[in-house]
């Protein structure tokens, strides 16, 4: 069983199109800049992966929900559909929904509506769309909302359904996370033995699912299947089993084995703990499937983008497949003692032909979502 996804858009710090996106990452240029959306003198990482879209000197409300917007209406556009969303579901993923301006409406002030709070509100105004859902599944929000959008077809309670992710940096987030993380990460930097934690990025993404065969415009991509779980283990730290069970379940789900896997779209959030964890739990479920599969982490040039993030990793897997090209881990130089045997791309963009694509996405909490994606060929 299978879905086509005949729309994608995405905006990132690297770019404002998938387009974009996927050619920054595969150029391998550094991307984190120095932090200008809170004081850089309250806190100890001075470095962020922000879209630079605030007017000098000042922050604007509703960055997300623009994002979210914009997204929403390319991919809608790219799947053919219009911009008259009355009777397509929406369903939105993320981490903070729209946190930052209700710290901006607290500090200065901000003209924020309590309704403008609500992606729903935006939705509505823009695309007239009645049917909105917001989940809030911290990082793997996004592929939460994927996964219940096949649900919903398969159920017959739509033909076609919007999914999309959003987050703005929020400053209690940013603060938080400056507090918590015992070392002072630079940089994100995942599965190089360099790694000290995660720095916050900021994005959208957006895809058209649509029952197979229905769709008016070609087929970008085929969700083959998405596993979800709340292992519920520790409030940040990673549970093997759960991870585990995430992955089992996808390729279950799916009807693949290990070895169909041509590529996998790693969460690495640079954080040790995750990252360990990760590469442990994957050495164990591709060990015996020949070569392995090519694996990359892109937060290490957007970011961690939150509830967005796993959408925005399908989409560049998606793009992946179709250019049979794999983007590099950005300052990956010596991965750490778990990834040996893994094939985590380095340096350069590594070729190839590449037709099941698998998408991590793990969030605090053991919120645990792994999609797997077929190329439209």
């Amino acid at each position: 069983m299978t879905w086509d996804i005949t729309g994608m858009a995405a905006v990132a710090n690297v770019g404002a199109t998938p387009g974009e996106i996927f050619a920054a990452l595969c150029a391998g240029r550094e991307s984190r800049r120095p932090l200008i959306a809170f004081d850089p003198d309250k806190y100890r990482a001075a470095y962020a992966y922000e879209i630079d879209d605030r007017p000098e000197g000042g922050d604007l409300p509703r960055r997300a929900t623009r994002w979210l917007t914009t997204v929403v209406r390319q991919a809608a556009a790219d799947a053919g559909l219009g911009e008259d969303l009355s009777q397509v579901p929406v369903l939105v993923g993320t981490t903070m929904r729209e946190q930052r301006s209700l710290e901006l409406r607290w500090r200065d002030g901000a003209d924020v509506a309590l309704a403008d709070l609500h992606f729903g509100t935006a939705l509505k105004a823009a695309f007239g769309a009645c049917t909105t859902y917001t989940f809030a599944n911290a990082c793997s929000a996004s592929l939460y909302a994927l996964g219940m959008a096949t649900d919903m077809i398969e159920a017959g309670m739509a033909d076609t359904v919007v999914v999309a992710g959003t987050d703005a940096a929020t400053e209690s987030g940013f603060g938080t996370l400056d507090r918590v993380q015992n070392d002072l990460p630079d940089a994100l930097r995942p599965f190089d033995a360099t790694h000290k934690g995660m720095l916050m990025g900021e994005g959208a993404a957006a895809v058209v699912v649509q029952r197979a065969g229905t769709g008016s415009g070609p087929v970008q991509a085929r969700v083959r299947g998405v596993s979800m779980n709340c292992d519920a283990h520790h409030a940040t730290a990673p549970d093997p089993d759960g991870i585990t069970r995430a992955v089992i379940d996808a390729h279950s789900r799916a009807g693949v084995r290990a070895s169909d896997i041509d590529l996998v779209m790693l969460h690495g959030s640079g954080t040790p703990r995750n990252d360990t964890t990760e590469a442990s739990v994957l050495r164990q479920i591709f060990q015996g499937a020949g070569e392995g599969p090519r694996m990359t982490a892109i937060k290490a040039m957007t970011g961690h983008t939150l509830g967005g993030s796993g959408l925005l990793s399908l989409v560049v897997a998606v793009l992946a497949m179709k250019n049979r090209t794999v983007p590099p881990v950005l300052g990956l130089a010596d991965p750490i003692p778990e990834a040996a045997g893994l094939r985590l791309v380095q340096g350069s963009p590594a070729a190839g032909e590449l037709v099941i694509a698998q998408i991590d996405a793990f969030g605090f909490g053991g919120i645990n979502a792994v999609a797997i994606v077929e190329a439209a060929r």
